[in-house]
């Protein structure tokens, strides 16, 4: 099943850490809004407990099999189309934007008539690292310059890409204790922490790697990071075992 993602102008004020503010703090939980028993995919809930991000039903064949996966808003509006790259050592994924027409006439676009955002790939081709490196096309770039205006570089060399990343992802994303840094000046962009029951001052319980906490620093593009935290999802794979009624 396909996920997508669209920035407009209205919708990226809203998807964006409002900046010159607190960070904005949201629970991920890896369900898709479908409901149905066994599906895969996330909501994305805010503070304030509205589904702000969705990714609905998604297959988790192997690459070849995979299709694209779309992020949408709460309203279910598609913003970012993500589709694997085949025979990639290092898991690439590329992101385009996405449109309704796309998602009413059930047609998969071409590249060519959608504009890229950014690639993304792990940094070394062994399947035991999380980390990994995200290059912003020239669309995905306006994403980052409208929200921050520092730039110099950081990240890993890779054989596919000569620009600096503008994104890294350090830590381990599968323990659910990783940050999201921008390239440029290495500053915290997100971070994914597990997340605990109860209120900050007296958790009771550690929650299941299902269920996480994505914080967002003030200026930036929400809608990207939540793609990346999707495309981290596929990239640090492991098997997906859906809930099913105990026999006894």
């Amino acid at each position: 099943m396909s996920n997508r993602i669209h920035p407009s102008d209205a919708g990226r004020a809203r998807r964006s850490a409002p900046a010159d503010r607190r960070p904005a703090v949201y629970t991920v939980w890896k369900r898709s809004s479908m409901g149905f028993q066994g599906t895969d995919g996330f909501c994305v809930y805010d503070d304030a407990g509205r589904l702000a991000f969705r990714v609905d039903n998604y297959s988790r064949r192997r690459k070849l099999c995979a299709g694209e996966l779309l992020l949408m808003d709460g309203q279910g509006t598609p913003l970012l189309s993500l589709r694997p790259q085949l025979l990639s050592l290092h898991d690439r994924w590329n992101c385009y934007t996405a449109t309704e027409d796309e998602v009413l006439d059930k047609k998969k676009p071409s590249p060519t008539s959608q504009q890229q955002v950014f690639t993304m790939s792990r940094c070394s081709a062994l399947k035991s690292s999380d980390e990994a490196e995200v290059h912003m096309s020239a669309a995905g770039t306006s994403l980052i310059q409208h929200a921050s205006s520092s730039s110099s570089g950081l990240g890993c060399k890779h054989p596919q890409a000569a620009a600096p990343a503008a994104y890294r992802i350090e830590g381990s994303f599968s323990r659910r204790s990783c940050k999201i840094r921008r390239g440029t000046d290495g500053k915290e962009a997100a971070r994914i922490t597990r997340k605990s029951a109860g209120v900050a001052s007296r958790p009771v319980a550690t929650l299941s790697d299902d269920v996480f906490s994505l914080v967002v620093r003030p200026g930036v593009d929400v809608a990207t990071i939540m793609a990346i935290v999707v495309v981290m999802d596929r990239i640090c794979h492991k098997p997906y075992t859906p809930m099913v009624c105990s026999s006894q």
